[in-house]
């Protein structure tokens, strides 16, 4: 097994520049260094001394960020030997979030849907106007996607609730609320439209999707319009911010 290079910083890294926990934002530095090839898998990453060195904190806070890529199996330690990489964050877990119509009709392979939440007669705080009229009421979902044992996307649903009574009450366990629409006999989509932001995980956020407080998330806002013009889906969902893959082609 070959030793990964250490990469020295020509001055200390600033983590005053978040609220996020100082071994977290390691954790963070490690990880890309694992995911970009810097440490490849099979070779030996720098000793706790050196890293403590280079990045100047204490040994105890390179442990914990090293005990977070053991957990998500990125990393493992051998008495007398060292630490190894042991695979890529991509290679163990990752999520696709399409960038067209034809994308978000398929939920990755593997994934399971849990039901959190389900009301009747909820209006969207969140809808666009100038994308269509709203209808006059729509039900609610809340879910939680789960991939690999790991939940890695929530989301808020409101469809038309005159739409909602075609729809067979299990597709919400199996089906993307868009392969939903979709499938509905009678109903045309003439417009979509998807934002995606960057944030941080919130307690709330972080409990639901089992991530360290203030951890990167993607923030999807998503909506679609029928052939009369009404907005029949609104969503706002978050991805973890360690699985999410954006893939756009440009030409």
């Amino acid at each position: 097994m070959t030793q990964a290079p250490n990469k020295s910083s020509t001055a200390p890294i600033d983590f005053s520049r978040s609220a996020a926990a100082r071994y977290v934002q390691l954790a963070s530095l490690f990880r890309r260094r694992v995911e970009s090839g810097q440490w490849p898998v099979g070779s030996q990453i720098p000793t706790v001394d050196e890293l403590a060195d280079e990045c100047q904190v204490a040994r105890a806070t390179v442990r914990q960020a090293l005990d977070l890529l053991e957990e998500e199996k990125l990393i493992e330690r051998y008495r007398a030997k060292g630490t190894f990489v042991t695979g890529k964050p991509q290679e163990q877990f990752w999520c696709e979030v399409a960038s067209n119509w034809d994308g978000q009709l398929i939920a990755p392979e593997g994934v399971s849907l849990e039901i959190l939440a389900a009301r009747d007669r909820r209006m969207p705080a969140t809808a666009d106007l100038s994308l269509g009229q709203l209808a006059q009421s729509y039900q609610y979902w809340k879910r939680r996607h789960w991939r690999n044992d790991r939940p890695y996307y929530l989301g808020e649903v409101f469809i038309d609730e005159k739409i909602c009574r075609r729809i067979p009450a299990k597709a919400f366990e199996t089906k993307t609320s868009m392969r939903i629409l979709r499938e509905l006999p009678g109903l045309e989509i003439v417009e979509a439209h998807q934002t995606l932001t960057l944030g941080s995980a919130d307690p709330e956020l972080a409990d639901l999707l089992q991530l360290p407080l203030n951890a990167p998330v993607a923030h999807v806002h998503r909506s679609a319009v029928d052939q009369n013009g009404t907005i029949v889906f609104i969503g706002d969902g978050v991805y973890r911010g360690d699985v999410v893959r954006l893939d756009i082609k440009l030409k």
